[in-house]
């Protein structure tokens, strides 16, 4: 069911198109441009995806020519229902706006005559009274895409998300080639082999008798505390520089026995320190 609808509206060429991957990387259905008529119907929407409660943004402007008469009407149609519902207003400074479309040479919605200043000064008028109404006003104009994340976070959800970004941990073989997608790639081929214990070969490192071979050696150890601090470090630069996703590589020789169990050890030590750390196998 839906959790809650945010309305993404504001003056053309404040970013909306950004603003709305932000939402989608954040966790939110996007929907761009939703006829006004197909508003009442949302809350009806049970099956947008297999989230207990899903979010929702609509990006909704000018485009739809009815928009100015209808939108707020419309809005205020989903007052008797029982999901919550924002709108987020963004506005930037006349002179950004101009050049922006200068560097884009797209046409102003309004530009039909006179000129692109006359063409935004028009549209704020129409858009005085939605502006009003808002729940969240967005100032663009100096926002860098980095930082984006972090101001549209804070307002769908009343924290501060910069953190909240994805840590993959993958193991895998070197015989079978890196992984071309690593961020960053550790080598723990300096551990003593598993696979040469008759009695281990055949079991991974998610199994406790190689798991407990491969950490009865300190250096193992030691390089899971050195990993893990090192990552948790960096997380929240990659974090401020706008990276949603992180993904760490361990290898060792078949990506079965070492690299697998220094890989479940990472994730859990990370798993203290952040919310979304994932483990794979990519070879095992």
């Amino acid at each position: 069911m839906i959790k809650s609808i945010l309305f993404v509206t504001g003056i053309s060429g404040a970013g909306r198109t950004e603003v709305m991957k932000v939402l989608e990387d954040l966790g939110f259905f996007c929907i761009d441009n939703l006829p006004l008529a197909l508003l009442p119907k949302l809350t009806q929407l049970t099956d947008l995806s297999t989230e207990p409660e899903q979010r929702l943004a609509v990006a909704i402007d000018m485009r739809g020519r009815d928009f100015f008469s209808k939108f707020l009407v419309a809005v205020d149609s989903l007052q008797d229902g029982n999901t919550p519902h924002h709108i987020l207003f963004l506005d930037c400074v006349d002179d950004i706006l101009v050049r922006r479309y200068s560097e884009t040479r797209r046409r102003h919605p309004m530009g039909e005559s006179g000129s692109l200043y006359e063409s935004i000064a028009a549209q704020r008028v129409l858009l005085a009274q939605i502006r009003a109404r808002a729940d969240f006003v967005l100032d663009t104009s100096l926002i860098k895409t980095y930082e984006l994340r972090k101001r549209v976070g804070q307002m769908a959800f009343q924290r501060d998300v910069s953190l909240d970004l994805i840590v993959n941990i993958m193991s895998f073989g070197f015989k079978n080639g890196v992984p071309l997608d690593a961020d960053l790639m550790f080598d723990m081929r300096f551990i003593a082999n598993p696979y040469y214990e008759v009695g281990l070969r055949s079991q991974t490192g998610l199994d406790a008798a190689v798991s407990g071979y491969v950490f009865a050696q300190p250096r193992a150890l030691e390089a899971v505390k050195s990993i893990s601090s090192l990552i948790g470090s960096w997380i929240p630069l990659y974090a401020s520089a706008g990276k949603t996703c992180l993904t760490v590589a361990i290898g060792c020789t078949g990506g079965q026995h070492r690299s697998v169990a220094i890989t479940m050890a990472l994730a859990n030590s990370l798993s203290e320190q952040f919310n979304l750390v994932n483990a794979f196998h990519r070879d095992m």
